[in-house]
């Protein structure tokens, strides 16, 4: 851990925790981050310890994931984004006024953070989205479907969620067990070690994965509800830097969007966790995109 990060835990109005990490607010421009599905905040430290110079950071786990609590079942992706919505306002009311606050969202993440921007037009003054996992009408359209039947946890990333291997004898059994392997492929070295580091956590027998297997199932096996109408009411600055290598959806619903003037996109090299195959190149990238 760096000491510049102390913890925080907040109880929303469902009556469960959300935690997460956070700098001592300085005056700073704020940087408001959220994970993608099955990992956590810190996961990302690689990237995000060098905007400290530059930045305040304010890094919310969603339920589940984390050290926040689960909530229960699983609520959906727009209550989440309500929930961490209601985390900023929190932070936001203990911040002068003119300090600006800006988002960056990583898959899962990023479509949350983008459900925010729609339910409050005010909360972020700038976002970032990494890869966001945003579905296309069609594909929304056959997913309800799907849903209608209750196949949707027959989606093969959520199948293989729910088997996945969640218990290990130590941390560097969990590091070999992960490295170069399915998202893993082509992670910092350090990059790796943050998520085994802050993603699992110590059991009486070795360490497992902090995020159920089951949440991360119920994520994939489900979908944000009036997606394209929130997207359309977006009027904050979004850039979305879609990896080349990535799910081919991403690229499709990147192309409706043209048309929005609130959104503008561009290809990053390396695959959909991009951020962690380069994260300082990432990080500068960040740093001179919201600070002009």
């Amino acid at each position: 851990m760096i000491p510049e990060l102390e913890p925080w835990s907040y109880q929303v109005r469902s009556g469960f925790n959300l935690r997460g990490w956070r700098t001592r607010f300085s005056g700073k421009p704020i940087i408001h981050f959220l994970h993608g599905n099955g990992f956590c905040g810190l996961t990302y430290l690689p990237m995000l310890k060098p905007l400290l110079n530059d930045f305040d950071l304010l890094i919310t786990d969603l339920p589940g994931h984390g050290d926040s609590d689960t909530g229960g079942r699983f609520m959906g992706w727009n209550k989440c984004a309500s929930l961490a919505l209601e985390v900023v306002h929190h932070f936001s009311g203990l911040l002068p006024q003119a300090v600006p606050i800006y988002a960056v969202g990583h898959s899962f993440g990023g479509v949350i953070t983008s459900l925010m921007m729609a339910k409050d037009k005010h909360c972020f003054d700038q976002a970032i989205l990494l890869d966001p996992v945003i579905f296309p009408p069609g594909m929304l359209r056959v997913m309800a479907t799907i849903d209608l039947f209750g196949l949707l946890q027959q989606l093969p990333l959520a199948k293989q969620a729910r088997v996945r291997t969640q218990e290990w004898e130590s941390r560097q059994a969990a590091y070999d067990y992960f490295h170069e392997r399915g998202t893993f492929k082509g992670w910092q070295p350090e990059c790796l070690q943050s998520y085994v580091d802050y993603a699992l956590q110590d059991t009486q027998d070795g360490v497992s994965l902090k995020c159920p297997p089951k949440r991360e199932a119920d994520i994939f096996s489900s979908y944000p509800k009036r997606l394209w109408p929130s997207l359309k009411r977006i009027s904050t600055p979004t850039e979305i830097w879609a990896a080349k290598k990535t799910y081919p959806f991403i690229a499709r619903s990147i192309e409706r969007l043209k048309s929005h003037t609130a959104f503008h996109a561009e290809t990053v090299e390396g695959g959909h966790c991009f951020m962690q195959e380069r994260p300082e190149e990432i990080a500068e990238r960040l740093r001179k995109q919201l600070l002009g």
